[in-house]
């Protein structure tokens, strides 16, 4: 992954972690990894724990899907879902919630770095 691309994704993730708390979400962890991948934002939202994949691109890239949303197909929920049990297993014990759902975030930048959209999917999978 390029240090850009890196970059980007950071921002999302910051953007999303705000509007997030802005809301009221208690984030509870940012990027947590184990070598079978990382879960980008872990949060609870009233009594429900919610794990968020955040996504990001710029408008000017010629590949990919349209939309950041897109880009979390069924090999990505899958291992997402299996993440998110081995967090659970590991750390679920002090969250303290009664439901789970994983949402899925998309914000896709112009060229020069501003925010085009932002799309919030609840319970995308």
């Amino acid at each position: 992954m390029t240090d850009e691309r890196r970059a980007t994704g950071q921002l999302a993730e910051d953007l999303c972690a705000l509007r997030l708390e802005n809301l009221g979400w208690r984030l509870i962890e940012r990027n947590w990894r184990v070598r079978s991948g990382e879960l980008d934002l872990i949060a609870l939202d009233g009594n429900t724990l919610v794990f968020v994949e955040v996504k990001a691109l710029h408008s000017n890239l010629d590949r990919g899907p349209v939309l950041p949303v897109l880009a979390v197909g069924e090999k990505k929920q899958r291992r997402l879902r299996r993440l998110g049990e081995t967090w659970i297993a590991w750390r679920g014990h002090r969250a303290g919630f009664e439901q789970v759902r994983f949402d899925v975030v998309g914000v896709r930048y112009s060229q020069g770095g501003e925010i085009l959209d932002y799309e919030h999917i609840r319970n995308a999978f």
